[in-house]
């Protein structure tokens, strides 16, 4: 049985070979992001090119940094301890890249940053650019550093020593620390990670369970995403300190089945800590005994809610139950059992490893430690950070991600995914924490932020939310399923310009009944439609009275017609999937029979093709050319 300080020194012989190379080594992101962007085609393209030349180079993978917005991402570190970091590499971008290896120079136009050594003119340090500027990196602190399936890179990086020092500490102890940091749960409850622990800790029954919540199906949120690819270990080991702490005696990591990486990745570093004796019996001669394995979801988004994921994992369907009990009480095959999520697990090691008084160094007076976002929607630098709670929204989403594209003006922000809110640009400068979003009737959430500009419709995004909770309902409770039904019935009607008076009202009535909704999912799915009428209402009441779309989305209140007759309307002729662009002598029109407003043309030939009020320009529309 090996001690926690011989794995240290056998991995960190190991990770001298990565952090100082006696060779180039060249790295390449991969996960779920990059891949979407042609990473393991630059991966090839880079390592041929190599192999093609012969150069004293390697080729290995990292996980995501976060810079999605950049990728493919590619660092290249050199034998003298020279980093470069370039984005944006595509295959065809790979021999411009390796040009420059092989003469030992930079490649300008793809460089994004220096990591380390020299300053390089006209390229920023990485800590420099707007991205990483405002970061606080803990938990990120490894994620396109190591190689994600390496385990002795993580216990290099001090992986694992929270553990060993956790085995030497009482299970009361351990849960204090956690209570001292202020650590809550990042899944959107808040609620203290180490009271919940001490739940488990104190009840009764055999086996306790630990289980990690990694459904994370909000639209918009994929922070932990990123942790269990980049660095899947920080999670085992949380869960392996829960385990000491609560007298738990095995561990489930339930993983949604859209996140096939992740799943791979956990199951690996699953295999290698069971294989250096950190998981299985009496882990580093303590006496403590813990085993964990991977559960691929079902594929629900009810599966996210803890009953709803306990039962999934007993092989039944994802559907929740009425608590009490609770998981404490009677969880996964009715034995006590805790349910964190997996940013709320990853943490508990850098607590462990660095102490309570460290992790709450950084924060607001209310809330210490940091927090993962992820940034998606109108925004120009799509990607992942992370940052002490309590910075300004504006802070993340305008100095950070650069804002909605030129041109166009913010309008809301999103979080918390379909069964939390929307809130109005104008509230862009309150903090990061829960009760600014607890104030206005909805959640913080798991870290999702989606922004929209003035191109998107508030109505449109509810109806999206609606329809999504209506099929992602259980069914089990007429309250939830029947009245999300009734929900996106009226929102569809006022889409189409067949509001009435008294929806409004209506819609409050639904959300009132449908608190006594079984589980979160009914009773949180009306909050969308009801911020919405809260700071929207302009909005709302013009679609309502007045048939029209500001945003120009909704179909049913919308026409598109030729405007200035121009050279590219014959690709709006050619792109059209029902021929309704026509043309008549020398002049272009749509018939409006045929249209289905689609908004290909439009997007072919923006300077030509007008998007008009379907009832306001009725007249103009119908007129002869």
């Amino acid at each position: 049985m090996s001690t926690y300080e011989e794995l240290r020194q056998q991995a960190d012989e190991a990770w001298r070979e990565w952090a100082s190379p006696a060779r180039t080594l060249i790295k390449i992101g991969l996960a779920t992001c990059s891949k979407a962007k042609g990473a393991e085609d630059t991966f090839e393209a880079i390592r041929d090119e190599i192999n093609a030349r012969g150069l004293d180079a390697d080729v290995a993978i990292t996980g995501c940094l976060g810079l999605c917005y950049a990728e493919p991402l590619v660092e290249v570190h050199r034998p003298d301890g020279r980093r470069f970091l370039y984005g944006d590499v595509t295959p065809e971008k790979a021999k411009q890249l390796v040009d420059a290896i092989a003469e030992d120079g930079v490649s300008a136009e793809l460089a994004l940053a220096v990591i380390q050594g020299p300053d390089v003119p006209g390229v920023p340090r990485l800590e420099d650019i707007p991205f990483f500027a405002i970061q606080e990196r803990r938990l990120m602190a490894d994620c396109g550093t190591i190689h994600p399936r390496n385990i002795d890179h993580y216990m290099a990086r001090g992986g694992y020593e929270g553990l060993a020092r956790a085995l030497t500490m009482t299970s009361e102890e351990v849960i204090k620390e956690v209570l001292d940091s202020g650590l809550w749960g990042r899944g959107g409850a808040a609620f203290p990670t180490g009271r919940k622990w001490d739940f488990l800790r104190t009840a009764r029954g055999e086996p306790k369970y630990i289980l990690c919540n990694a459904d994370e199906g909000d639209p918009g949120s994929f922070v932990n995403r990123n942790l269990m690819e980049s660095n899947p270990h920080l999670v085992v080991e949380g869960m392996i300190i829960a385990g000491y702490a609560t007298g738990g005696a095995r561990g489930f990591a339930y993983i949604r089945d859209e996140y096939p990486i992740c799943v791979e990745r956990m199951e690996f570093a699953v295999q290698q800590a069971r294989e250096r004796g950190l998981l299985g019996e009496n882990i580093f001669g303590s006496g403590f005994s813990f085993n964990m394995e991977v559960v691929r979801g079902a594929g629900a988004y009810v599966c996210g809610e803890e009953t709803g994921l306990i039962a999934s994992i007993e092989g039944l369907r994802g559907m929740p139950k009425i608590r009490p009990p609770f998981p404490a009480q009677a969880g996964v095959f009715n034995k006590p059992s805790n349910v964190n999520n997996v940013e709320s697990y990853a943490n508990a090691p850098l607590v462990l490893r660095n102490g309570a008084a460290w992790w709450s160094s950084v924060g607001s007076e209310r809330h210490k430690g940091t927090k993962m976002f992820s940034l998606s929607g109108a925004i120009q630098r799509v990607g992942i950070l992370e940052v002490p709670l309590g910075i300004s929204m504006r802070e993340v989403l305008i100095e950070a991600g650069g804002g909605v594209p030129d041109g166009q003006i913010m309008k809301a922000i999103q979080s918390g995914g379909p069964l939390s809110g929307i809130i109005p640009a104008s509230d862009i400068n309150e903090p990061l924490e829960p009760e600014p979003f607890r104030d206005r009737g909805m959640f913080m959430g798991s870290g999702g932020l989606i922004v929209l500009d003035d191109t998107d419709c508030i109505v449109d995004l509810c109806i999206y939310f609606e329809q999504f909770a209506e099929d992602e309902s259980c069914g089990r409770c007429t309250t939830c399923h029947g009245g999300t039904q009734r929900l996106v019935e009226i929102l569809r009607r006022i889409s189409n310009g067949q509001g009435r008076s008294s929806d409004i009202d209506h819609i409050r009535l639904l959300a009132d009944t449908m608190r006594y909704a079984n589980c979160v999912h009914g009773q949180a799915a009306p909050t969308a439609v009801l911020s919405m009428i809260r700071f929207f209402e302009d909005e709302l009441k013009a679609h309502m009275q007045e048939k029209r779309c500001p945003a120009k989305v909704c179909r049913a209140l919308i026409c598109y017609e030729v405007g200035e007759q121009g050279p590219n309307l014959p690709k709006a002729e050619a792109i059209c999937p029902t021929n309704a662009v026509v043309r008549e002598a020398t002049a272009y029109r749509i018939d409006q029979e045929k249209c289905i407003k689609c908004g290909a043309c439009k997007e072919v030939v923006p300077e030509s093709i007008q998007v008009l009020d379907a009832y306001q320009d009725v007249v103009a529309i119908l007129t002869p050319l």
